[in-house]
């Protein structure tokens, strides 16, 4: 018997044909809007940002100052503007100071009568009274400068008499003059000293013949900075050479005035007080000058003196050092991606601090994150802080940090699996 073929509908046909088409067709769909998905995210999707790796010393530290004090008396010194410059040996209590007591008779004068720094002051005449006062104060052996009955000085010059070359009659003429008796401004003086903090200070005669005019090394830093604060003063002090009615030329008795830009301030020497030197410097330091004040109390003799002086102020100016904290182009940090660019993070600037002996600088480093930049982009800034004053440098990148490209962003979806 014949085999009988039974034929599907044609309508049955086309229906399952067609459901297989539609499903490779929506496949195809789907498999190339996933796959432009992929593409289109993984161009878009932001690459992970790149942390500096930084390297700095948190501090920047000098040695410290080796300080040469004199082997006798007492020293001291400050340079004022620089915190922690300061130091003092020997004794802190008072002592006989000798013609250094001159500093506090010229500042109670001005106090009195005062000048600023271009006036010449009232005239001021000598009488046969300060011809006695002179010949008296020969007598006792104290330093001097002639004098000249019916001559007139300025206050200025009689300054200029008492301070440079010490001249104890001058001393004691001024301060008849400015109240009236020595005793007069004897009382004067030590109420001024007594307003002014300075309770180890103490005289009993204007020109620093009796040791009981004594001080402390504290005391005389202190005095020291006022007679620096006085124009008139501190260009009395600073001068080498004075011609006077009266007293012709006239030497400072600070030899040393020039020595590591010394330009004040005032010599004694007495029997007991030893030779002494309140003084001043603007002290030499590479490009910057330094204020310094100082005394040495207490020396055998005139050139032990000297020399002491000389070979602290020295010491002094060593403990100063100009340190580079940054200089302009110094790496302080590496970036590195993960799809394998780098750069250096550097300083755009150099910054030059003037620093006492061991005194750190702080270093403090603040960065972001990088993906990509450019040459140049600043990316931190570096703090430098001395003493409490900051300095600030921008750090920008050494070189581009290029995208990373079409290729590994394909290959690493969303910046990841690198």
């Amino acid at each position: 018997m014949p085999q009988q073929v039974v034929v599907d509908p044609p309508r049955r046909v086309s229906r399952t044909v067609y459901r297989r088409r539609r499903v490779v067709v929506f496949g195809t769909l789907i498999a190339v809007l996933a796959a432009f998905a992929y593409v289109v995210a993984s161009l878009v999707a932001p690459v992970p940002a790149t942390a500096a790796v930084t390297a700095h010393d948190k501090t920047i530290v000098q040695p410290a100052v080796q300080l040469a004090w004199p082997g006798y008396g007492a020293s001291a010194f400050v340079a004022p503007d620089y915190p922690g410059a300061s130091a003092s040996t020997g004794t802190d209590a008072s002592v006989p100071i000798a013609s250094v007591t001159k500093t506090i008779t010229a500042l109670v004068i001005l106090d009195k009568k005062p000048l600023n720094g271009t006036e010449d002051g009232p005239d001021i005449a000598f009488t046969q009274r300060d011809v006695d006062i002179w010949n008296q104060v020969v007598a006792e052996g104290g330093s001097w400068a002639p004098v000249v009955a019916g001559t007139s000085l300025t206050e200025k010059q009689a300054l200029e008499a008492m301070l440079l070359p010490s001249a104890n009659n001058y001393a004691i003429s001024l301060a008849n003059w400015a109240f009236g008796s020595t005793d007069a401004y004897v009382d004067a003086a030590n109420g001024w000293l007594s307003q002014h903090g300075f309770t180890g200070t103490k005289i009993v005669t204007p020109d620093g013949l009796d040791p009981r005019n004594v001080s402390t090394t504290k005391d005389l830093i202190g005095l020291g900075k006022l007679v620096l604060a006085s124009p008139a003063l501190s260009a009395i002090v600073s001068q080498k050479n004075v011609t006077l009615p009266g007293a012709g030329s006239q030497d400072n008795t600070n030899t040393l005035l020039g020595f590591e830009g010394m330009d004040g301030i005032k010599t004694g020497n007495t029997d007991e007080a030893g030779n002494c030197l309140l003084f001043s410097a603007q002290v030499p330091v590479g490009d910057t000058k330094v204020r310094v004040i100082g005394v040495v109390l207490g020396a055998p003799t005139h050139d032990d003196l000297w020399a002491g002086v000389k070979g602290l102020l020295t010491s002094v100016k060593a403990g100063f050092h100009q340190v580079t904290a940054v200089e302009k182009g110094q790496t302080f940090g590496t970036y590195k991606t993960a799809w394998g660019a780098s750069s250096k993070l550097i300083a755009t600037e150099t910054k030059t601090f003037l620093v006492w002996s061991d005194t750190p600088i702080a270093v403090d480093l603040q960065t972001r994150p990088l993906s990509s930049g450019f040459k140049g982009d600043i990316l931190g800034q570096g703090t430098f802080t001395l003493n409490g004053k900051t300095e600030t440098v921008p750090l920008a990148l050494a070189t581009d940090v290029p995208d990373p490209g079409f290729g590994w962003r394909l290959a690493h979806p969303g910046g990841f699996g690198a």
